[in-house]
């Protein structure tokens, strides 16, 4: 059996760099594989006062995080509308938006997650079915709610390497074990940290990691980060924001030293990389997420991984994971699970993602 979806994926990740638009043909294929084409893709710079009020979302009242749930889902309302615009994409060609939304608050070990970017809004707004929510069905059945990606990877990617890393706020991988499962976590904060201290220097990140290549190493700072505990626990494990301003942040000095620390962190994530990567025991690794664009982050991960690290094409490094949401609507629509119990921890698969219908 066989069907097929067209669906824009959108995904605005935990580094906030912009929101990433996928204009994406699906092909849900039982007997030969799932496949994709992209169509159209870009990316739209989140608004510097929006990007501000997301930073302290985590910190805000009820009334603060519906009001910003309502800007955002507006936001991505015209970012779409303009983009339908842009390339002269028909509303009624589309079966859905595939929209991941905003993280604020991850913590699945007091059972919830929030991601806001109000999806009635998004629907009425742009007329076209909006699945998003993704992660909390997962969480209700014991899981993480985290990562979702895994399943993309190995559904839509899976002849392009054994595992895949993503380089995003957060760095987390997937590959197949011994038995065949998928299994996926996150490993390390990778450009969350790293922009932040480039922000101390009137950048919006390090671009190509030039100043991390300035930078020496504070091997005192280094084993600080190397000795957190989150690195001893085992999978399935996911990290969130709350999580760097609790445990990481407070080690390092964002005011001084800058490039010093710049270079160590960007050690500490090779080292943390490298190390899982060579326990997963896979050779081929394909590269995306922005960070695969640090060119001294890739050398340091290359330099201690034994194994191939595999940077694609530029669409696929940027838009990688905005593909995977309009994938993982596709799944949702067509009633197979679309987050792994054996990558989450959950009890079981789920069909996870909330439908809004346009409402006329």
């Amino acid at each position: 059996m066989s069907v097929r979806f067209e669906i824009i994926g959108l995904m605005s990740g935990t580094s906030m760099d912009g929101l990433d638009i996928a204009h994406v043909s699906l092909h849900l294929d039982e007997e030969k594989g799932d496949s994709f084409t992209l169509i159209h893709s870009e990316s739209v710079p989140i608004p510097e006062e929006l990007r501000k009020k997301i930073e302290t979302a985590p910190h805000s009242s009820i009334t603060e995080a519906t009001e910003l749930d309502h800007q955002l889902g507006h936001f991505y309302a015209d970012c779409v509308e303009q983009f339908l615009e842009k390339y002269n994409i028909s509303r009624t060609s589309l079966d859905a938006i595939g929209c991941h939304g905003q993280t604020i608050l991850h913590q699945p070990h007091n059972g919830f997650t929030l991601q806001i970017g109000n999806g009635n809004i998004l629907a009425y707004r742009t007329g076209i079915k909006v699945v998003n929510d993704f992660r909390s069905h997962d969480i209700c059945a014991g899981g993480q709610g985290a990562p979702l990606v895994p399943i993309g990877d190995f559904g839509l990617f899976y002849k392009n390497a054994e595992a895949f890393l993503n380089l995003g706020g957060f760095a987390n991988l997937s590959y197949k074990d011994k038995t065949g499962e998928i299994r996926a976590f996150d490993i390390s904060p990778a450009n969350l940290p790293l922009n932040k201290l480039a922000e101390a220097r009137g950048l919006t990140y390090d671009k190509d990691g030039t100043l991390s290549r300035s930078g020496e190493i504070s091997f005192f700072l280094l084993d600080l980060l190397n000795s957190l505990p989150y690195y001893q626990q085992d999978a399935p494990k996911s990290l969130g924001t709350e999580w760097l301003e609790s445990e990481f942040y407070p080690l390092i000095k964002f005011d001084r030293d800058i490039e010093n620390n710049l270079r160590t962190v960007t050690e500490h994530i090779a080292i943390q990389v490298s190390k899982e990567l060579d326990n997963s025991g896979s050779n081929r690794v394909l590269v995306t997420g922005g960070g695969a664009r640090n060119h001294y982050l890739i050398e340091r991960i290359q330099h201690y991984f034994s194994g191939n690290l595999i940077l694609p094409e530029e669409t696929l490094i940027d838009f990688k994971e905005a593909i995977v949401f309009a994938y993982l609507a596709a799944l949702k629509l067509h009633g197979k699970p679309n987050s792994l119990s054996s990558v989450t921890g959950a009890h079981r698969n789920m069909i996870g993602g909330v439908i809004h219908d346009p409402g006329f």
